[in-house]
């Protein structure tokens, strides 16, 4: 079944336009979805709406209420909201173009593939597409989605682009509040070196097949095992509970129990084994050498 878009319209730079259709990048069409079920009869529970004084009404006759004062609102219909649609409603107006690093990652929200809609843009498509291209900067436009006028990101990407809506600053919490009380003191010397020894035992590449969603692989087994009849299904072990006390014994064992091969050829590559462990070259074998010269003697006789 061809993917539905989420939005149609027009994307403009200055006097050149195409039109153009947007398609969700990501998807939860994979999540574990549960429904309410009555245990005694084996029913899934159906939703019923009722206004306040307890009478059932159908949601197709209700409509939307902005709360001016306690239990008092201001009623609006689907088609007053409609009469103050923005130009963004329709189309995706490119305003300028920034540096992508200038955009903190915070307001970065959810992905979207911006695609031709139709052959009759094609060509516009391309020359919109090849020119971001070249200037290597990040797009910024407008465009309602919903019912909300988004600032949305767009860059090229293999033979389309990726839209990516971004939060706006009133959308984003301030962390003074959070951090405050954070102290801004510097961390041990020796602590930090074998930290950063640590993580550059740790250092790889990014794979996002590697990633899983553990706890939905779980409840799948969970579900799969009741299907087969076993009732119980395995149980993961309990979360870690460490107290650490020492800070730097628990560092110390981190970095020795690292027993990832790959990471180490990494770590030998940033800090020489000398380095790293200075005690067994610096104390040879005493033993050896007594028992030497004896050796030597008996031979010359």
């Amino acid at each position: 079944m061809a993917a539905r878009p989420s939005w149609n319209g027009h994307l403009r730079l200055s006097l050149v336009a195409c039109p153009v259709s947007l398609f969700p990048a990501t998807t939860s069409a994979h999540d574990v979805r549960f429904h309410l079920i009555n245990p005694e009869t084996g029913n899934r529970i159906r939703t019923k709406t009722f206004d306040a004084d307890g009478e059932e009404v159908e949601r197709k006759d209700l409509v939307r209420g902005f709360e001016i004062e306690k239990d008092e609102y201001i009623l609006l219909t689907d088609d007053e909201i409609k009469s103050v649609r923005l130009e963004s409603t329709r189309s995706i107006d490119i305003e300028r173009f920034v540096d992508a690093a200038e955009i903190d990652r915070i307001f970065w929200n959810d992905p979207y593939y911006l695609v031709p809609d139709g052959k009759a843009g094609v060509d516009a498509f391309v020359v919109i597409r090849t020119a971001m291209e070249s200037a290597g900067k990040v797009a910024l436009a407008r465009v309602v989605m919903g019912t909300r006028e988004r600032i949305v990101a767009i860059e090229p990407r293999e033979v389309g682009m990726l839209l990516t809506t971004l939060r706006t600053h009133d959308e984003v919490r301030a962390s003074d509040e959070l951090f405050e009380d954070i102290p801004n003191r510097k961390a041990d010397a020796g602590m930090i070196e074998i930290a950063e020894r640590i993580i550059a035992q740790k250092q790889g590449s990014f794979e996002p097949s590697e990633f899983t969603d553990r706890y939905e692989e779980a409840l799948r087994a969970l579900i799969a095992s009741k299907r087969d009849g076993d009732g119980g299904g395995t149980k993961s072990a309990p979360p870690r509970e460490d107290n650490v006390i020492d800070l730097m014994e628990a560092l110390r064992r981190s970095l020795e129990g690292s027993s990832d091969k790959p990471a180490k050829r990494v770590a030998a590559k940033a800090k020489p084994a000398a380095k790293a462990k200075p005690a067994p070259k610096k104390t040879p074998p005493k033993a050896p050498p007594k028992k030497a010269p004896p050796r030597k003697r008996a031979a010359s006789r």
